[in-house]
């Protein structure tokens, strides 16, 4: 039973995020996630997480922070894309030689690094948040634990390489 629940749980992890992507409006289209389905999609990691990791009474007590961290980071990552697109929005009425005329590097830099130190101090929030709990959780629930954050991972690296390939494309 134990599998199946397992299983089933990376199934919907991997399916969750697939779907999501789906969604995400490509620069011709509309987008297709409002705030509700966002909102929704969001819950829906949260709940497949903690019951992957099938908490115990003593470790449900500890998981409000965690389930706080994750939804702060995903605030945080709402504001730095909405950041980008207001700055790729005032860019939109330049051809691209003009864009590439007036494209400030350091300024360039500067937002980057803004925005890594901004992902850093939320990964660092996060990683406090799971401490308490990750001390309480048994050799099967680290293992389960695991799982889900090489899942996490590898839609992250899909992403990326999406993003480079979009990138290359408008090349």
């Amino acid at each position: 039973m134990m599998k199946v629940v397992v299983i089933g749980t990376a199934a919907l992890l991997l399916t969750v995020p697939s779907i999501a992507r789906a969604q995400t409006p490509s620069p011709a289209t509309p987008e297709k996630l409002n705030a509700v389905d966002r909102s929704t999609l969001m819950d829906m990691r949260i709940d497949l997480t903690k019951a992957a990791l099938q908490l115990t009474p003593d470790q449900e007590k500890l998981w409000p922070p965690v389930e706080s961290a994750i939804r702060a980071r995903a605030e945080d990552r709402k504001a730095r894309v909405a950041k980008i697109s207001e700055t790729v929005g005032r860019r939109a009425d330049q051809n691209a030689v003009e864009t590439m005329r007036n494209r400030d590097p350091i300024a360039f830099l500067q937002r980057r690094s803004e925005a890594l130190a901004q992902r850093s101090a939320d990964l660092d929030k996060l990683a406090e948040a799971w401490q308490p709990l990750y001390k309480t959780l048994n050799p099967e629930q680290r293992q389960r634990m695991g799982a889900l954050a090489v899942l996490v991972l590898h839609d992250m690296s899909d992403v990326v390489e999406r993003r480079r390939a979009q990138a290359e494309d408008e090349d």
